[in-house]
This record gives structure tokens, sequence and C-alpha cells, in this order.
């Protein structure tokens, strides 16, 4: 059997090194196919990867709480403005009240983002959040100071601590304490500097080197004296059973809002869900489109191989008249396609971690490199194949001898 196989494989060689530029063709159709796909599966696992050690930098004691959404469609790509995008958050003010009330906490730290731009009367820059808050989150979110302090029950409400590239961006230097700044006309002096974070993807849908953050009784002053909250980070004290702190918070939250259950609570991992599978979603539907291009070099494959067996007719007569099986004629043809798919797919995959690459120079994460991904590669490189192979080889195996020979004679 081995020595079969290797006389198919080295007559296969044969076969394809005589049409060499045909060959390399129909491998580039199959190598663009998995090269498209390496490069989506690498940056979307980029992104999970990313936002899981977020979480796991927090430890096990963290929980979030955001408003209850759908999983994403084909319809939510297609609309330019999400379908909660001007929806009411259900998270109130008196649901950090309940919380902070519960046994187990231990800090409560709710986050209000609200529209407008940031700006001097020199500059405005092109991104920026504004975020209301309390003095907790420093503390729940792990944020480091680098100067001055963060806000606290004693600062005014005109105070706002500014993220490092917010500050460069504002006042050109990270040392800006005691500067102004205008929030929809209302002037803020600048009390703290945040720590790099250099973290514009996160679970908490927040660049905070980009943030301007202010109290929550600021915030509301924006809003009509209204918390519009879109998440509460809540951390349990140590030892906490989070399972149960879950259930606790999802309970408490419910009878808040009149038995409704309109909000999700996160714990560990799954505070990574919501960002990661919108992710994923995105990364599956532009997958799917690059499967088209792998169907093309899987047509290629079946082209060339079809023309392989009309030119090598005379070849398949002579195999057969002297004792050739069908299966032997059929499965030589066949290593033939997967010879193809299988180069293909390595120079695809190969190809593809480069584009990964260059293309991580331009976004602010890292591509993944996992086993998944070469199994993948390499199912979908012999997939194709085998499956656009397989009639070629079987319209070969029932070439009739006679005919054959009698056709080229």
């Amino acid at each position: 059997m081995q020595l079969l196989l290797s006389d198919h494989y080295r007559t296969a060689r044969q076969s394809l090194e005589r049409s060499r530029l045909r060959t390399f063709l129909t491998m580039l159709g199959v190598a663009i196919g998995i090269a498209s796909i390496t490069t989506i599966l690498a940056l979307s696992g980029g992104v999970s990867k990313v936002i899981g050690k977020q979480v796991a930098e927090l430890g096990s004691q963290v929980a979030v709480v955001r408003p209850h959404a759908a999983l994403p469609t084909l319809a939510d790509l297609s609309n330019p403005s999400p379908s909660n995008a001007y929806s009411t958050s259900p998270l109130q003010e008196r649901d950090i009240t309940t919380l902070s009330e519960l046994p187990a906490t231990e800090a409560v730290a709710p986050l209000m983002t609200l529209s407008g731009s940031v700006r001097t009367h020199e500059s405005t820059p092109n991104k920026s959040t504004i975020v209301a808050t309390t003095p907790s989150l420093v503390k729940v979110n792990n944020l480091k100071i680098s100067d001055g302090q963060f806000i606290d029950s004693v600062t005014k409400q005109n105070t706002a601590v500014v993220g490092t590239q917010l500050s460069i961006d504002l006042f050109g230097t990270d040392q800006s304490i005691g500067s102004n700044f205008l929030i929809r006309g209302q002037s803020f002096t600048v009390i703290g500097v945040l720590k790099r974070q250099n973290q514009p993807i996160n679970y908490n849908n927040i660049d905070f080197d980009q943030a301007a953050i202010i109290s929550l009784e600021s915030g509301k002053l924006f809003n009509g004296g209204v918390a519009q909250i879109q998440q509460i980070n809540v951390t349990a004290k140590p030892g906490t059973a989070m399972s149960t702190f879950s259930q606790k918070i999802q309970s408490s939250l419910t009878k808040n809002h009149d038995d409704q259950k309109d909000i999700d609570v996160f714990t560990g991992k799954e505070i990574a869900k919501p960002t990661s599978n919108l992710f994923q979603f995105i990364s599956a539907v532009m997958a799917v489109v690059a499967s088209i291009s792998l169907v093309v070099g899987g047509v290629g494959i079946m082209n060339i191989m079809l023309v392989g067996v009309s030119e090598r007719t005379r070849e398949i007569g002579l195999r057969k008249a002297v004792g050739a099986s069908n299966m032997t004629i059929a499965s030589q043809f066949l290593i033939e396609a997967l010879i193809i798919s299988g180069i293909g797919g390595l120079l695809g995959f190969l190809g593809g971690y480069f584009i990964a690459f260059v293309i991580s120079l331009m976004i602010p994460y890292d591509p993944t490199f996992s086993w998944s991904i070469v199994a993948w590669t390499a199912s979908l490189s012999i997939g194709v194949g085998a499956l656009f192979g397989l009639y070629p080889a079987i319209r070969a195996a029932r070439k009739n001898p006679i005919e054959s020979l009698r056709r080229y004679h």
C-alpha cells in the first residue's frame, strides 16, 4: 500500500510539473481563499485574546451589569445605526444603591457615557469620550494615576480626570494639572491624568487614554438631572462565590425593574463575551464572503483535473490495459488534486499570517496563533481538493480502456 501511494505521488508530481504555470495558477486560487480566511481568523482571535487578558487581570471578583442585548444579526450589520442607538438604558441610579447594599459587595462603579466633544479654545481633538462615574471606578477597574488624583467625594463638580493621550491632544503635554477645557461650553479643571492604558479595545468599550472622566453628578447636569447609565462594574468581597453573587445581582435588579429581565450580569470569562461575540460574528460573515474565493479555487482544481483527464486518455487506457483498477486510477488523480490544494493551502496559511501581521501594524492588537486555525485551514484546503477532485477522478476511472486506446491510436 505504501509503495502504491509512493508511486501515485511520483506520477502526480511528474504530471503537475509538465504544466507548471497552469498548476501554479490553480494553487494560487486556493491560496487566496485560504489566506483570506486565515487573516480573518487570526485577527478576530487577537481581539478575543486581548479582552480575555484584560478580564484575567481584573481577578475573579468582578461582575459587570449591562442592558440586555440580543445576539447580532445580518440586519444589524446592514443598519447604519444600531437598534439600541436611540434607546434608553434600563440601568438607573437606584440600581447603584441596591448593588452597594448587597452584603457581598465591596465597590460599585457606574459608567455613563455622554455625547459631545472635549475642547479648549485652541484645539478640539478628533477623538474623545466623556465618562461620568463615581470615585470607585479607579479601584474597580484598577486604573493608575500618573499625575494628580482621581475624582472623589470632596472634589468640585467642575473637575475632571483625563487620559494621557487626551491631555496631549488638548494641551500638548501629559502634565496638565490645573489646565481648563470645555465640555458643551462648561469649563472643567484637570485634577488628574491617567497612566497610559494602551487598551482601545476593552470590555468597557471606552478608550481611557482618550477619555475625560467627570463625576456622576456633573454628568447628570448634562442630561436633565437623570443618570443614563450604560454599565455598572461591581467588585465582590474576597472569597465570595461569584455564581451566587451574580444570581443575587440579577434578582435584586429584576425587582427594581418591575420584574422585567432587561439586564445581563457577566462574571469571569463571560465579561468578554459581548464584545468578542460581535467581532466573531463580523468575522464569520467576512469568512463566508472569503470562502467564495476558495470555491473559485476549487473550480480551478476541477478544471485543471478535467483537462488532465482529457490529455491523458491514452495513458489511462494503457494503465487499465495492463491491470490497473478503477480505484487505482481514481486514487492517482485524486492525489494530484490533493497535492494542488495542499500546497495552495500551505502558501495561503503563511500568506494569511503575513497579511495579518501587516494589518496589525495599523490596529491596536496583534493577531493570534492557535492550532484551531491550523486545523481549520488544513481541513478546508484538503476538503476543497477532495471535493473538487473527486468528479475528475471518477471520470478518469470510468474510461473504457479500449475506447481510450482506439481514440489516440
